[in-house]
């Protein structure tokens, strides 16, 4: 694999108010907010040499990616749709406890064998963002941005260097890099992109 440095940047505010919302199959446009947010990672990746531009075929994804890259190609990649959360989709952390509080203190303590009610089950989910970073990494490009959902990044990172980042992250508009050092190992760094103040704004 060529891939030598991989940018993560989950895709901004949306429509949908994904700060608050869990919104994963369900196709949610960005909000001005989220538009801001995306510009502002551009800005802050204008003097990185990029390779490949990636998004997930969901639009939030690809609109954010069209943001930041500032208008660059991007590749589409459908293995790396934010999982779907099936009945929990749209709500907020507080709905799910009062509708399914069980399964809600379930998935809070990470217990093993937890599934989205009629959600997709995440060895699929595993499966599917694997398919994706294998095509990434035999696309010959050394360095790759991907504007993505918090769930895909969070697995990728975790394959890539054997943990996931602390669970609240990444954060909307945040930058996370990984990069394969010459031994092969990856190691992962981090950039934010949201000036203070602008989710109070």
């Amino acid at each position: 694999m060529s891939l030598r440095k991989l940018i993560l940047i989950r895709h901004g505010e949306t429509d949908g108010q994904s700060s608050i919302r869990y919104y994963g199959a369900t196709d949610v446009d960005l909000s001005d907010a989220g538009r801001v947010q995306m510009r502002r990672a551009g800005v802050a990746l204008r003097n990185h040499a990029i390779d490949l531009w990636v998004a997930s075929s969901l639009q939030r994804s690809w609109k954010g990616a069209q943001l930041v890259s500032g208008g660059q190609k991007v590749l589409l990649e459908a293995s790396f749709r934010e999982i779907d959360f099936g009945h929990w989709e749209g709500k907020t952390a507080e709905e799910i406890k009062a509708s399914d509080p069980v399964r809600y203190e379930d998935w809070q303590a990470g217990a093993e064998g937890f599934e989205y009610p009629n959600g997709e089950l995440r060895e699929a989910f595993r499966a599917r963002v694997a398919e994706g970073l294998v095509r990434l990494g035999a696309s010959g490009a050394r360095s790759a941005a991907c504007v993505l959902h918090k769930g895909v990044i969070r697995e990728i990172v975790r394959t890539l260097t054997g943990s996931a980042p602390d669970r609240a992250r990444p954060a909307l508009g945040e930058i996370l890099e990984v990069t394969c050092t010459p031994s092969g190992e990856w190691l992962l760094g981090s950039r934010g992109s949201n000036p203070a103040g602008l989710e109070a704004a």
